[in-house]
């Protein structure tokens, strides 16, 4: 068993974007649905990032998109609109 996944069975926090990151880099087969939201995710990052006015803003949104990524289910990005940035 790798490691990360045992943490999630262990922590009982839902899966997260990173940890779907970490399955990649594990070389373990993501599904369908994972591979979505890890490229929503990516996608809707570049698109908010880039629509920050200032770099003060991009700052406190770089920021926020790593809490994100760490603590928000990745099912969270399946379904993301973007159109809204």
């Amino acid at each position: 068993m790798k490691l990360s996944s045992h943490k999630q069975q262990v922590n009982g926090l839902p899966v997260s974007i990173n940890d779907i990151r970490d399955k990649y880099f594990e070389d373990i087969p993501l599904t369908p649905e994972e591979e979505k939201a890890l490229k929503n995710f990516d996608k809707y990052r570049m698109e908010y990032l880039n629509a920050a006015p200032n770099e003060e803003i991009f700052e406190k949104r770089y920021l926020e998109l790593q809490a994100k990524a760490n603590l928000s289910a990745y099912t969270d990005f399946l379904n993301i609109n973007t159109d809204t940035i």
